[in-house]
């Protein structure tokens, strides 16, 4: 497909993008009403708000005058006091709002943010555990019990494989390359489908592996496919020399290829009896689509073909049904990615408990495709 084909919904995401940027004075955006847009946002990101420091970086490459360098700054600012936090999921944050500006624009303060939140990551590696637990500080912890392991906990290894290159740091290789290796041992099932999360004694036993956010415990959820796919997929592609990276993302993106619905959008639980009556996940989905150009990235363009095109398709899909305005007369702002669900079970945290909403990482994975597919961005390069 050319490059053309995508622009208008890149414009359309630009305009949502300048339109957040304008409401978030203080705070970063977590999710938005689909009925109106209006964000709900956190004063310093969660772990969801270097999503949109993300969009704020890709958003200066598009267009440096309506997008000022000065605003992925402000944004960033922000997010600071999460720097050191004991919590696994600020790899997300810190790689996308701070790793980034220092991959597009050679921010300093940017890296210097990120290689803070890096290396407090490689330190909180549990040698007897064999991996990073979620920490104490992590989001979830207060759900799960402080003693877990999950598919999201990989979210620090792309920062941390970022930060092993710019400190040529061994210890960060071997930290990132260890957890990589034992969380998906815990958790990649045999039929290459992916459980969330497991609970381990003090010695690493595994005592249980369950789905807090899922169906049930023995359910597939959709963004811990997702979120496998896509830290296999960018190991594979930052990580070129080590075969298992490159086999692991095939066949846990093969699994999601042929387990998707026929129109591309997942639903939010892949074993949901209730289906299709039942939630779609736009954020899932679009954390699929940026894992398959990364594994195209990776394997090149006649290994990476089919993936390529299974981003293409999909992009497409949640472009033309999901991305506001879905009618002439659509009121909404434009630019929304409607229909994501954080979760629908109840044991969550309130500020998670929404479903058909616009998730500002759903957003930022879709507009990051966008970024490639009209090649301001090349592929392989974030």
């Amino acid at each position: 497909m050319s490059e053309s084909q995508y622009l208008p919904a890149r414009e359309r995401m630009l305009k949502r993008i300048a339109e957040t940027r304008d409401t978030a004075r203080s705070g970063l955006p977590h999710w938005a009403s689909a009925a109106d847009g209006k964000w709900t946002f956190t004063p310093d990101g969660d772990w969801t708000g270097g999503a949109f420091v993300g969009e704020l970086w890709l958003a200066h490459l598009a267009d440096r005058s309506q997008f000022p360098i000065e605003d992925a700054r402000a944004a960033l600012s922000r997010m600071l006091p999460r720097a050191e936090r004991l919590t696994a999921f600020k790899g997300f944050g810190f790689y996308h709002a701070g790793a980034l500006g220092s991959i597009l624009f050679k921010e300093e303060n940017a890296r210097a943010v990120a290689l803070t939140a890096a290396r407090s990551l490689r330190d909180m590696f549990d040698p007897h555990l064999g991996l990073i637990p979620l920490g104490r500080d992590a989001e979830e912890a207060s759900a799960v019990g402080a003693s877990e392991s999950s598919i999201d906990s990989l979210q620090a290894t792309g920062l941390l494989y970022w930060a092993a290159d710019e400190l040529s740091d061994a210890r960060m290789e071997e930290v990132a390359n260890a957890h990589m290796r034992r969380v998906l041992e815990i958790h990649v099932r045999q039929d290459n489908s992916v459980i969330q999360s497991s609970t381990l004694d003090h010695t690493g036993k595994v005592l249980r592996t369950h789905t807090h956010k899922g169906y049930s415990d023995i359910s597939t959820w959709g963004r811990a496919q997702g979120w496998a796919m896509l830290y296999t997929a960018h190991a594979a592609m930052v990580r070129p020399d080590e075969p298992l990276w490159r086999d692991y993302a095939v066949r846990l993106l093969d699994w999601w290829i042929d387990h998707v619905p026929a129109d591309l959008i997942a639903f939010w639980d892949f074993d949901d009896p209730a289906i299709p009556n039942t939630s779609r996940d736009t954020a899932a989905t679009a954390i699929a689509a940026a894992a398959a150009l990364r594994l195209a990235s990776a394997l090149g363009p006649e290994g990476g073909a089919k993936y390529r095109l299974f981003a293409e398709r999909t992009v497409t899909q949640l472009s033309s049904k999901y991305l506001t305005p879905t009618a002439p007369d659509d009121p909404r702002p434009p630019g929304m990615l409607t229909g994501g669900c954080f979760t629908r079970k109840a044991i969550v945290r309130d500020i998670d408990a929404a479903q058909n909403v616009e998730l500002i990482f759903g957003s930022y994975f879709l507009f990051e495709c966008l970024a490639i597919l009209t090649d301001l961005v090349p592929p392989g390069w974030i």
